[in-house]
């Protein structure tokens, strides 16, 4: 229900705060906060842990792009949700958001419908895969380092088995390759992105039919469909 999800809006123009906050009101949504500078919108996020942020990028204090990438740095933030709203529309501009770990771009001027839309279907991308559950016949077991498909062991080596961790845990968010890059190498030989390209195109191989969850997000990465 749309009253027990929790979103905070960090946005410096205040006629736009208030739009937004009208516009959720509208559609049920109770529990929404906001403030107008980054810094304290990051201290907002680690205090309350919000279900979604609807984040500026041109923030005094701290930018939205520093603001996600902290958050994706954050164990205890990993199911915060983040969506970017500014009026910075340029391709390289939108490319840095979704780098930085943000689920969703909108641009101003946004229209209301589409943009609640966005917000809800975010909310209805699935929660990380805990240890030893099933998604469409795929057990992982982040204990042992062990993956199963359709009952049968795979055979993946370290790598290929953070990955896919890695995707299947973040299922409808898109990671760029620099961001797999540095959150599943710990000290092995990845050495370049098109390392990442390598190592998914093994996956696909291995995993048959189940290939098809994953998806190439061109000039970004990849992502596990929801």
């Amino acid at each position: 229900m749309n009253s027990l999800v929790s979103i905070l809006i960090v946005e410096d123009d205040a006629v736009i705060r208030a739009v937004l906050e009208m516009a959720l009101a509208a559609e049920g949504f109770t529990k929404v906060s906001s403030c107008s500078r980054g810094d304290e919108g990051m201290d907002a996020i680690r205090r309350q842990k919000p279900d979604l942020v609807l984040l500026d990028v041109m923030l005094p204090g701290l930018d939205g792009f520093a603001i996600c990438r902290r958050v994706r740095e954050t164990v205890e933030l990993a199911a915060t949700r983040v969506i970017m709203l500014t009026a910075k529309t340029q391709n390289e501009d939108i490319v840095r958001g979704l780098e930085c770990g943000a689920d969703d771009y909108v641009t101003k001027p946004f229209d209301r419908k589409v943009l609640i839309a966005r917000i809800k279907a975010v909310l209805r991308r699935g929660a990380p895969v805990a240890a030893d559950s099933d998604f469409d016949g795929l057990v992982m077991n982040e204990d042992s380092h062990s993956a199963r498909l359709d009952g049968e062991d795979l055979k993946l080596p370290l790598g290929e088995f953070r990955i896919l961790s890695l995707l299947a845990s973040n299922r409808g968010r898109v990671l760029a390759r620099s961001r797999i890059l540095d959150m599943v190498q710990n000290g092995d030989r990845f050495t370049t992105e098109r390392t990442v390209d390598v190592q998914i195109a093994n996956l696909r191989r291995k995993l048959g039919r189940w290939a098809d969850h994953i998806e190439t997000v061109r000039g970004v990465g990849y992502r596990v469909k929801p």
